[in-house]
Parts: structure tokens; C-alpha cells; sequence
């Protein structure tokens, strides 16, 4: 199995790669990162013209590409695409990277229930959508990698947008789980906490975004931390230590401070 050095990364010429969301993004970003003759990837994402340009970028750099328009909400649906690509090509690694964000906006107090419950449902849902097709087929190779998104608005619950924050908590934590229960089954387990980084999710975001970063080196950050096996790669740094602190503060602290943020606008 042939491998190359590349940005002080082992990349492994041979991978078998699954990635949702990746129209556009981080997730169209680390499909393009890893895109690489002898690679195959498995994008899935919800517009077929953004996603047929990050597979079209893959394809131009030598990858075998195979693209699904796919709601990571419609279990049966990923089922039935996560079996069938694994059936093609037995997966090396899985992201779990598909999302959606959402603040009250304007001046209500709360967000709407409707967008709530639509928040957790892709992000929470659609992570165990898209875990559990495959996890039983790498435990019984005793092989494979999954690396879940979380972010680092889940270490703490944000006043400004409480369902992402929510999710994205119960990711990181039914991540961490699951990386110790899998440790000595031979499947390896990642949770991705990024802090803001430019996508079209915080393009809509009215305020000043600290470290804001741009989508490639995000995908160069998670691919060097899931080479290393990394249990949680989180950056960058300034953004995910003051996150780590905030979750660790008593709570009027942590409200005291975080009730003086912007306020996300709701999700459109």
C-alpha cells in the first residue's frame, strides 16, 4: 500500500474516503484535500450543482469520485447509500460532517421550535444516520475510522444560539464515548471542534468572527489530526482554549460573558 508525504502528513495513497455536507464548506474542502489519484471518495451533500463542482475539483486531481444528493435526516436513504459505497469499496475513513446553524435573530428571546428541532435532527440524527450503516461493517474488519464534527460552541451552551451549541455538544461527547468504547476493537473514533471558519454557514454571521480561517487549512488541520489519531482536534487554538475555559467556568460566569455576544441571526 503506497503512501506520500505531503505538508507533514502521511497521506494514504489508497484511502476510501466518505464525507457528507461536502458541497460545500469544510466538507467540500477536506474532499478536496485528500482527493489524490488512487483515492477514492464517497461525497454526499443537498445541492447537486455545488457538490458536482467539488466532485468534478476531485476528479481534475486524479481521485475516483462517486456523488449522492443525500439528506443525512432520511435514515433509510443513508443507509441504503452508506452500505452501497461500502459494498463498493470497503471504507477506511468516514466524516460525519454535514450541519446546519441557527440563532433567535432579531429580538426574540429564543429561536423558533420548528428550527430547533430541524437543528438537531441534522445535526445530532444525521450523525448516527450516518455512523451506524458502517460501524458494524468496520468492527468486523477490525478496521476503519470515523471522524465526527463538533465544534467548539460545544463545550458550553451559547445564549446566541442555543439548539447548535446543544448538538454540537452531544457530538463531541457521544464521540469521546465512543472512541473509548471502540479503542480496543481496532475502529478509531476523531471529534472535530472548529472554531469560525469561512463557509456559508458564517457568511450569514453580522459580526466579527475572531480567527475566522479559511476552509483549506481547516481541512489540512483535521487531516493532519486524524492521521495522528487524534481523539479531539480542535482549533484554532486561541478560539478552542477559551471555549475549554468557558466550559469549565461556574455558569453565571459563563452567562455573564457570553450574554454580551452578537446574536446569530436565524437560520434561512
Amino acid at each position: 500500500m503506497s503512501t506520500l508525504h505531503y505538508a507533514g502528513v502521511m497521506k494514504n495513497m489508497s484511502q476510501t474516503i466518505l464525507i457528507t455536507g461536502a458541497s460545500s464548506g469544510i466538507g467540500a474542502a477536506l474532499a478536496c484535500h485528500y482527493a489524490a489519484p488512487g483515492v477514492t471518495l464517497f461525497l454526499g451533500g443537498r445541492d447537486l450543482k455545488r457538490l458536482e463542482m467539488t466532485a468534478d475539483t476531485c476528479r481534475e486531481k486524479g481521485a475516483t469520485v462517486y456523488q449522492e444528493i443525500v439528506d443525512v435526516t432520511d435514515q433509510d436513504a443513508m443507509a441504503c447509500w452508506i452500505t452501497q459505497s461500502d459494498e463498493t469499496r470497503p471504507l477506511d475513513l468516514m466524516i460525519a460532517n454535514a450541519g446546519i446553524s441557527g440563532g433567535a435573530g432579531g429580538t426574540k428571546a429564543v429561536e423558533d421550535p420548528e428550527q430547533a428541532r430541524r437543528i438537531f435532527d441534522v445535526n445530532l440524527t444525521g450523525i448516527l444516520n450516518t455512523i451506524d450503516p458502517v460501524l458494524p461493517r468496520m468492527l468486523a474488519r477490525g478496521a476503519g475510522q470515523i471522524a465526527l464534527m463538533s465544534s467548539v460552541a460545544g463545550f458550553s451552551g451559547w445564549p446566541q444560539a442555543v439548539a447548535y451549541s446543544a448538538s454540537k455538544g452531544a457530538v463531541r461527547l457521544y464521540g469521546e464515548g465512543l472512541r473509548g468504547a471502540l479503542a480496543s476493537r481496532g475502529v478509531r473514533v476523531n471529534v472535530i471542534c472548529p472554531g469560525f471558519v469561512e463557509t456559508p454557514m458564517t457568511d450569514v454571521n453580522p459580526f466579527v468572527m475572531p480567527f475566522l480561517m479559511p476552509p483549506d487549512i481547516a481541512a489540512r488541520i483535521i487531516a493532519r489530526g486524524l492521521a495522528r489519531n487524534r481523539g479531539r482536534i480542535g482549533f484554532p487554538w486561541p478560539t478552542y482554549l477559551c471555549a475549554g475555559l468557558l466550559g469549565m467556568l461556574p455558569l453565571s460566569g459563563t452567562l455573564a460573558l457570553q450574554t454580551r455576544l452578537p446574536r446569530k441571526p436565524a437560520m434561512q
